[in-house]
């Protein structure tokens, strides 16, 4: 069969993600990628979620997404990072056994009904009266479909630098994607390179671990889906070992030699995840910096140095390894590289991830300047949400706000603002991080998505009695309670003011005995964990969280004022050149979104929203 109704084209962690959203929603869906066996493969790190990301995770879960669930299938370390501080920040992670991921996603995918799969590059696109109606395979097939979702990761035009050394690749051992990246040159996109790199991976049987600080796992796993009930691999230990003044040296004699440093990379990394060479660099004032060796599986010895990715000569990079403790003799498997790849510029597209310019085509993951799994899984369901409309004809519209989900905010930051470097999701990215919460994503986002199509019946009635039973629990919390005499004499710390207090008022006391609680009110004892868990979130952030909602109430009137697609701003009154030219480059579907574009004053807000009610 080569007729569809969605056709998505790579095999990576948006592009699966992609596929199982639109084959759930009942789209006869088609995934194209290069080889079936490495679907789901875990190009970087053997980690999934983390601060910021994590929380992405949760919410592509939330939707019936599979990421999570193949996580907690493979995860061999857990940790909910920040767990010291508020439930907001908290970010779950899970280091996963590299087969065993692949193995899961390959798994879920193939229960997956209206999916077919093909092991096949996609050379070019089919465009018929200015849109997209399909993919030439590489075989010469074409493929027809409503809508295309490309999620070619860094494989458009990929080159690995190692050293010297230029070897055309997506990834080692894989051919760069050519054929697609001169199709979408030849639409005029706007596109750029960026670079990302990875670490050399090590032999952890010759590492010696007793010289190193051990980093367990948390005694109790907390899952990365909401649907998993409890992680059943085993569990190992990570370590910890730290860059030297020598490493340092090292580094700096052979700065020259490094693809970055010497001048053979153009395209821009990441901030938030920088080489070795850019870490000694930038941060020379630093003695040493933190690495953690990460195990990639149960059955296998290869280690990941996470915090020493680079792009310098192995021979160099086999004396950084040795140059720091417990590594003296510790062998490298496979040397780190650095990789440049093509991205489009992603405020070419619509907030539904869909090409202004060419209507059904969507792209998701790092063609759109993101870097990291969980980045690109949550770009790849809202494209797919979005193509599946298309493709029935139907006007896309799945969008996230900022205030509904981490999701919303990237794609907002993205196509807004565009990237000047890989885009990373962190809490500080959000004005809304006190609704936005890893643990309460569900609650957010599954009826949501029950009301799109993507969720499953399974979730859908499991979600609907964890609704209910967190509902009738805060309900009971705000019902209940005593006076501060009675609070006294139970032990609990209560001024005596003579005013009643609730349960849900004092819960969010930070020194409220737990026991104390629960003597007094034995129900509490009785609720599920995640359940109390939610009742204790509302006694923390409710009032705060009722203030906002007011404050959103009125910003949300004035933000969904939308702007027409064809609005000439170039006749607005009030509006200088400069802001014409802005507003015209990003072509903003809202007032909201006009008000988030960098350069854009708030005069020039005003000047749009009495134009667009007079229209």
């Amino acid at each position: 069969m080569t007729q569809f109704d969605v056709i998505v084209v790579g095999g990576g962690h948006a592009g699966t993600e992609a596929a199982a959203t639109a084959a759930r929603c009942g789209a006869r869906t088609l995934l194209l990628t290069h080889k079936a066996e490495t679907i789901g493969e875990m190009s970087c790190n053997p980690a999934i979620g983390g601060i910021g990301k994590g929380h992405l995770v949760r919410e592509v879960d939330a939707l019936d997404g599979i990421m999570g669930r193949a996580a907690d299938a493979a995860g061999i370390h857990f940790k909910l990072l920040n767990r010291s501080k508020g439930p907001a920040v908290r970010g779950p992670r899970a280091q996963a056994d590299r087969k065993l991921y692949r193995a899961a996603v390959q798994a879920l995918l193939a229960e997956t009904a209206n999916l077919t799969i093909r092991a096949e590059g996609a050379e070019d696109l089919l465009i018929e009266a200015g849109r997209v109606v399909g993919v030439v395979g590489a075989s010469g097939t074409a493929f027809r479909a409503g809508a295309v979702v490309i999620t070619t990761g860094t494989f458009l035009r990929g080159v690995i630098h190692l050293g010297r050394e230029r070897t055309p690749a997506g990834r080692v051992g894989d051919a760069p994607s050519v054929g697609l990246a001169l199709a979408l040159e030849r639409l005029g996109l706007p596109m750029a390179r960026l670079k990302t790199g990875t670490p050399p991976r090590l032999d952890g049987r010759t590492i010696d671990w007793a010289a190193l600080e051990a980093q367990p796992g948390d005694a109790e796993p907390e899952p990365l889906s909401w649907m998993t009930a409890r992680i059943t691999n085993p569990q190992l230990h990570c370590g910890i070992t730290w860059t030297t003044e020598e490493t340092h040296a090292l580094i700096r004699a052979n700065l020259q030699e490094s693809a970055v440093y010497g001048g053979r990379i153009s395209g821009v990394g990441p901030r938030y995840c920088p080489s070795i060479e850019d870490k000694v660099v930038r941060f020379a004032d630093k003695n040493r910096h933190q690495i953690f060796l990460e195990p990639e599986g149960l059955d296998d010895p290869t280690v990941y140095p996470n915090g020493i990715s680079t792009s310098l000569p192995e021979s160099v990079q086999r004396g950084i390894i040795a140059s720091m403790p417990g590594l003296s003799r510790a062998v490298i498997m496979r040397p780190g590289y650095a990789i440049e790849y093509d991205h489009v510029d992603p405020r070419a597209l619509r907030p539904t991830l869909e090409l202004r310019d060419v209507p059904g085509l969507f792209l998701a993951g790092q063609i759109n300047g993101t870097t990291g799994y969980e980045e690109a899984a949550a770009q790849g369901m809202m494209a797919a949400l979005n193509a599946v409309q298309r493709a029935a004809g139907t006007e896309p519209d799945r969008v996230l706000a900022r205030d509904e989900a981490y999701a919303g905010v990237m794609i907002d930051d993205l196509t807004l603002q565009g990237v000047s470097e890989p885009y990373r999701m962190l809490t500080a990215r959000s004005e809304y991080r006190l609704r936005l919460r890893a643990d309460n994503a569900m609650l957010r986002l599954t009826a949501k998505g029950m009301e799109w199509g993507c969720v499953g019946q399974v979730r859908a009635d499991a979600f609907r009695g964890f609704q209910a039973a967190v509902s009738d629990a805060i309900a009971r919390a705000r019902a209940e309670g005593a006076t501060p005499a009675q609070y006294r004499a139970a032990g609990a710390p209560v001024n005596l003011d003579g005013r009643w207090r609730s349960l849900l008022d004092v819960l969010a006391l930070p020194a409220m005995p737990v026991e104390v609680a629960e003597t007094m009110f034995p129900w509490l004892r009785d609720l599920a964990p995640r359940v109390r868990a939610q009742v204790e979130c509302e006694a923390l952030y409710g009032p705060y969280l009722a203030r906002q909602e007011a404050e959103l109430a009125l910003l949300r009137r004035e933000e969904a004022l939308a702007i027409p697609d064809g609005v000439d701003f170039a006749v607005i009154a009030g509006l200088s050149r400069e802001m014409q030219q802005r507003l015209e480059a990003a072509r903003p579907a809202t007032l909201g979104a006009a008000s988030r574009l960098a350069g854009v004053t708030p005069a020039a807000v005003a000047a749009l929203a009495v134009h667009l009610r007079r229209a």
